[in-house]
């Protein structure tokens, strides 16, 4: 694990001139700053996303402050957060994608109301990423949808294994033909492949991924749009090239190809601790009542 992705420089403090600079650029920006009738979330107007570099960069003086502007996770750093809240935060896997789920679940339930269709086609890979799929399939079941599963790459451990039979138990139809299943649903959850992909689409999967990019529903991807680098954003030709969703729910914070995605941006997976989230430098969310997820953009603006 590289530890210089957790931690900020802090070994240079500005100057005084340079402290004063910075004070006056941010009252600057926050009096040209549009408003904005969203209370909740990262803050009001423009949402940039900010790596740790840059953060640190800002800080010696090297990056203009942008009040707006928040940490993303690199793939290194989300998955030592994961192994940090399984530690530390004394959580389970099963806990971990429990709770991912649900908030992946919410998330459909506010942009895709039962009375718009009700039929859910999720689309899971073999990893973390598709255990959150069955997840939130299991709670749509019960929500009042009719889901249905592509699972092509089931996985033999037990914990998935186990979620499988759940839904089989409420009757939730799995399905091998994914071409044919798009034909016939309302919308699509893509739970393929999450924050670690990388390299090439592989079997069965690029069939998959040009049928989400050409879907004439909408599509929510669970923390990163399958077939999408998680630092550089989608593939420059090929499988995924032109593929955008409609929907995306980050897991515990936003990745860097934040920037690249167009629709409704939302951040999910309400169990990060203040203290655990101080540590790789992001803020928690603002979560509101019972909600799992926060909506934090759209095309790069805040949400009304």
């Amino acid at each position: 694990m590289d530890n210089s992705l957790q931690t900020v420089s802090v070994g240079c403090a500005p100057t005084p001139i340079q402290y004063f600079a910075l004070i006056v650029s941010s009252l600057m920006s926050l009096c040209k700053r549009p408003e904005s009738s969203y209370g909740s979330g990262f803050g009001i107007g423009s949402y940039v996303p900010m790596t740790s570099s840059e953060r640190g960069a800002r800080d010696c003086g090297g990056l203009e402050e942008d009040p707006t502007a928040q940490v993303t996770l690199s793939a290194a750093a989300a998955t030592a957060l994961d192994k940090e809240l399984m530690s530390t935060g004394a959580f389970s896997i099963d806990q971990l994608m429990e709770l991912a789920g649900l908030s992946v679940s919410q998330v459909v339930y506010k942009v895709h109301p039962p009375n718009k269709g009700n039929r859910i086609l999720v689309a899971c890979g073999p990893g973390n990423n598709g255990g959150d799929g069955l997840v939130a399939a299991r709670h749509l079941r019960h929500y009042g949808y009719q889901p249905t599963i592509f699972y092509p790459k089931r996985s033999k451990h037990d914990l998935y294994q186990r979620l499988s039979k759940q839904l089989e138990d409420l009757d939730v139809p799995f399905v091998e033909d994914f071409s044919k299943a798009v034909k016939s649903t309302d919308h699509i959850i893509d739970a393929i492949f999450g924050f670690s992909f990388s390299g090439e689409v592989r079997e069965p999967f690029p069939a998959v991924i040009e049928a989400l990019q050409d879907a004439k529903v909408p599509v929510t991807s669970v923390d990163a749009p399958s077939s999408w680098n998680i630092e550089t954003g989608p593939p420059e030709s090929g499988v995924g090239s032109k593929f955008n969703p409609d929907f995306l729910v980050s897991l515990t914070a936003p990745k860097p190809l934040v920037k690249y995605f167009k629709g409704r941006h939302f951040i999910g997976g309400r169990f990060v601790s203040t203290a655990i989230a101080k540590k790789y430098d992001f803020e928690v969310p603002e979560y509101q009542g019972l909600d799992q997820f926060v909506e934090v953009g759209s095309g790069g603006q805040n949400s009304e």
